[in-house]
């Protein structure tokens, strides 16, 4: 879809990224030590999901895979959300990188967009964030997880990221609910799940499977209750 949006100078996506420190991922810098994700979506981000089933003691690979793609999701979506909130910039997700050694990432190339209408926002980010890189993470996993369950992760993770916003700058509870609000109904994101506090509190339709692990329990947003 073409969205028209006006280009916004490296120096103001940069500075966007910088005013949301906490969720921003790495930018620039030396390209030792990353590589492009696109080759993990197509190797079914086996590495990650391997570690991370490690990592939570659990010998069933679609409960790491789930960890793994939720964790992806927050640092796709915490950055754009951030950044569209409080400076009114979208940064571009296209040229992301991996870290080699775990699951960091960083934008190799600065660019991005002055924000526009909300409805061309939540088109962008949904473009961007689901049909660039969370589709083709769920394609590519080598283990069976069902799609509604991962899409309920990218939909679980939206809600945290806005509700992280909501947290620091109070004042953006209106628009931070209504880009989420928009975004939830988007192509894979409907019917995941749905807002129910002013402070974006969400509750999801599906399970994350984090109660499988050693120890674990059911998250806060579970569709299975407490």
């Amino acid at each position: 879809m073409r969205y028209d949006l006006v280009p916004a100078p490296e120096s103001t996506v940069r500075a966007a990224l910088d005013g949301v420190a906490s969720f921003a991922p790495h930018v620039g810098g030396d390209p030792a030590g990353w590589h492009d994700v696109r080759t993990d979506y197509e190797r079914g981000f086996t590495d990650l999901v391997t570690a991370t089933a490690e990592r939570y003691g659990t010998g069933e690979l679609r409960v790491g895979a789930s960890i793994a793609q939720l964790g992806h999701a927050a640092r796709l979506w915490f950055p754009v959300v951030g950044a569209v909130l409080v400076h009114g910039v979208i940064p571009d997700l296209t040229r992301l990188d991996r870290a080699d050694d775990g699951p960091r990432v960083r934008l190799s190339v600065v660019s991005g967009w002055h924000a526009g209408t909300e409805e061309q926002v939540a088109g962008l980010l949904y473009d961007m964030v689901v049909g660039d890189h969370l589709d083709a993470l769920a394609r590519g996993l080598r283990v069976k997880v069902a799609h509604g369950l991962l899409y309920g992760n990218a939909a679980s993770a939206l809600a945290e990221a806005g509700r992280a916003v909501v947290s620091a700058r109070p004042d953006l509870a209106e628009p931070a609910t209504r880009l989420v609000d928009r975004l939830l109904g988007h192509g894979g994101l409907a019917g995941r799940g749905a807002l129910v506090s002013p402070e974006l509190a969400f509750r999801r339709t599906t399970c994350c499977l984090y109660y499988r692990v050693p120890d674990g329990g059911k998250c806060g947003d579970c569709a299975l209750g407490t």
